[in-house]
């Protein structure tokens, strides 16, 4: 688990609150929504495919990120949109993947992923809270 959080505050120092406020996102959402839900099942496998993504694409943000800035020349920018040319690969395999196995509903899904959005627009006010809880 340390060894996790530190690869993560070596890619950003931000990084390691954001996957976790995404991680309870993706909790708040689950325990929130899936009452309203026929099919539990396919609700919470939706979401955990979108948190997962989520959580892998501010992952990969970062790392692209930190790799052109060690770079900076015209490959460093080709690297940036090579990687996010992936992302979005990756995110659209998945989309397919999960439409044609007919697992997971792809609006949880989609809430899933948005929580990468969430999270992003919560941080500043989370870590405003918790410098002011640290007395700082």
């Amino acid at each position: 688990m340390r060894s996790i959080l530190n690869y993560l505050k070596r890619l950003n120092d931000a990084l390691p609150m954001l996957v976790a406020t995404i991680l309870v996102y993706g909790l708040v959402v689950l325990v929130t929504g899936i009452w309203f839900f026929e099919n539990k099942l396919k609700y919470a496998v939706g979401l955990l495919f979108g948190i997962g993504l989520a959580v892998f694409y501010a992952i990969s943000l970062a790392s692209s990120i930190l790799r052109a800035i060690e770079v900076r020349d015209k490959k460093g920018e080709r690297m940036i949109a090579a990687r996010g040319i992936g992302r979005y690969l990756v995110v659209v395999a998945i989309t397919f993947l999960m439409c044609y196995l007919k697992i997971g509903a792809i609006g949880t899904w989609f809430v899933g992923v948005m929580g990468l959005k969430v999270s992003a627009l919560l941080q500043p006010f989370i870590q405003d809270k918790m410098l002011k809880r640290k007395g700082r």
